[in-house]
């Protein structure tokens, strides 16, 4: 058993700390929102009252946070110190590699472990411990948080050295994110053309359209049950966490001067989508604005 604090206690952070505790371990939670802590209490979670009183005690610091100056400032506000010497910070929120770079240098500085180790697989993966992580971090540090990690996902892999998890997970979520524009393309010309949305996805997804944005995920209802789209697009991942992600890429293409055209349309995309209708929903709902789209260039919707 491991006495573990877990900072943000949302959607993906919820699931994560109870998952830890059915693993047998001691998880003490803290959240900003008091539905999230009592949530997470309710699942075995221990609530502390503030972040710092959260990980006195602690020999594994899990963060699960939106926003890398999220992190940073948490960092900054006392848990560093409240921590006992020499433990284990493991940063599971999707940041900037620059951001989690300077967190590791935080970490470090102040007599700690530490390695990011952001995931994918959603709140469907995070509930049934089926997330993969990808993580940056010296040898020593990935071996000893493996266990950790092992009981919330089910493929952990090292990518690296310090911020080359974040880079491995930037780099996930513009395919991700660029390929959900092309599956939702394709439904809605399929649309178009009379094809129906069963036919589309038993040829797609056994031949080479075949992805998870497809099978997984799938924009429309019917082919995938379990897909937000049979649920109103409620989100699993949500189109802001989305166009955030998105624009850490752009923001790393910019820093590195690759020319991706695909990926900083998409981005643009998804920002503008959630700027508009598109705000408190799936990504997958992408294809709500591509029927928009179409619409007001002429196309007939789709009766699909």
């Amino acid at each position: 058993m491991t006495n573990i604090a877990v900072i943000g206690l949302g959607h993906m952070g919820g699931p994560m700390a109870a998952n830890l505790v059915l693993a047998g371990h001691e998880v003490t939670g803290f959240d900003l929102v008091p539905a999230a802590l009592e949530a997470a209490h309710a699942r075995g979670v221990r609530a502390a009252v503030s972040a710092q009183e959260a990980v006195i005690g602690a020999e594994v610091v899990l963060t699960v946070l939106q926003t890398g100056s999220s992190v940073l400032a948490l960092y900054a506000a006392g848990i560093l110190e409240a921590a006992p010497p020499n433990s284990l910070f493991i940063e599971s929120s999707t940041i900037s590699v620059e951001d989690a770079q300077a967190a590791h240098a935080l970490v470090l500085a102040a007599g700690h472990r530490g390695i990011d180790a952001p995931v994918s697989g959603g709140v469907v993966g995070a509930e049934a411990a089926t997330l993969a992580f990808m993580v940056g971090g010296s040898d020593e540090d990935f071996a000893a948080a493996l266990p950790v990690l092992e009981a919330m996902g089910q493929r952990i892999v090292h990518c690296g050295g310090s911020g080359l998890g974040q880079a491995a997970k930037v780099c996930n979520n513009l395919i991700l994110g660029a390929s959900m524009i092309a599956v939702s393309e394709a439904f809605v010309l399929g649309e178009q053309l009379g094809l129906s949305h069963e036919a589309l996805f038993d040829v797609a997804s056994n031949a080479s359209g075949q992805c998870w944005s497809l099978t997984a995920n799938c924009p429309v209802p019917g082919p995938v049950p379990g897909s937000p789209a049979n649920h109103h697009y409620a989100p699993g991942f949500s189109t802001a966490l989305m166009a955030k992600d998105l624009g850490l890429a752009e923001a790393a293409l910019d820093h590195v001067g690759v020319d991706a055209q695909v990926g900083r349309l998409a981005s643009a995309l998804y920002r503008a989508f959630t700027d508009g209708s598109g705000d408190g929903l799936d990504f997958s709902a992408i294809i709500l604005d591509v029927r928009a789209r179409s619409e007001e260039r002429g196309a007939a919707p789709g009766d699909n």
